[in-house]
């Protein structure tokens, strides 16, 4: 299987144990909203904590050893507006340990989460 379906798995199932198998424990998320960091931890800690984003049509674009790069529709729980969202991941040890986004938004009204 590759790296990114059993993310997209662990992710959608709410699988904290199988999230935890695919991140590497340096792993680094840049994501695009809030100009935050988080860590292997704080993704764990925000799947297990309920009120995670759903995602539809999960296209995984790109996928060897080393990167990754998906695109899918992203709903969030606190009812923002949907967004198309595109992930990059680079790999090590078979694992992700970077991933960033990019998003565009779905709605004409759209206002950044954060800000």
């Amino acid at each position: 299987m590759s790296i990114i379906t059993a993310y997209n798995e662990a992710w959608e199932n709410g699988d904290v144990e199988a999230l935890a198998k695919v991140i590497h424990d340096d792993c680094v998320f840049n994501p695009h909203v809030g100009g935050i960091t988080m860590s292997k931890s704080d993704i764990l800690g925000f799947v297990g904590g309920g009120g995670t984003p759903r995602s539809e049509n999960e296209r995984i674009l790109f996928e060897n050893e080393e990167v990754g790069v998906a695109h899918s529709i992203v709903h969030f729980a606190n009812g923002s507006t949907s967004e198309a969202v595109m992930s990059f991941m680079r790999f090590k040890d078979g694992k992700i340990i970077l991933m960033e986004t990019g998003a565009t938004p779905l709605s004409d009204d759209y206002q950044l989460i954060g800000n």
